[in-house]
């Protein structure tokens, strides 16, 4: 059970910096729910064809992004949507969490659940993400 928790961990942790990349996270949101050219994925980034290629590349070696060959243009597509929700869900919490305490500023989600209490130190508890719907 160890090993394939260690083995979950240490995947998430290449994911993860895989995703610290700023320009990767623009293309990831930038396809959206669409397949999208090489083209249109320049265009919405304003990034050059030459870095859109080198990430494009690392995130399909991933397995987070998907190409479709469609006549002369390849097509970028994410291969499971709820990847959308899960940075979705990032991009909520991360002003949520920066917020000075008492400030006045919760997240809609902050204010209707109770928060739960941070783990005790060796404690084993695995926390779980659950994706909102896309917006």
């Amino acid at each position: 059970m160890i090993r394939r928790q260690d083995a979950a961990v240490k995947e998430l942790a290449e994911i993860l910096k895989l995703l610290s990349e700023p320009n990767r996270l623009r293309i990831l949101l930038n396809l959206g729910l669409a397949c999208r050219p090489v083209t249109d994925i320049i265009e919405a980034t304003g990034l050059t064809q030459t870095n859109v290629s080198f990430h494009l590349r690392a995130l399909r070696e991933a397995g987070l992004v998907r190409a479709e060959k469609r006549g002369p243009f390849v097509f970028y597509c994410l291969p499971d949507p709820e990847l959308l929700n899960v940075l979705a869900r990032l991009g909520d919490w991360v002003p949520a969490r920066s917020a000075p305490e008492g400030a006045g500023v919760a997240s809609k989600a902050s204010r209707s659940k109770p928060q739960a209490a941070p783990p005790r130190r060796g404690s084993t508890r695995r926390v779980r993400i659950a994706a909102s719907p896309a917006r």
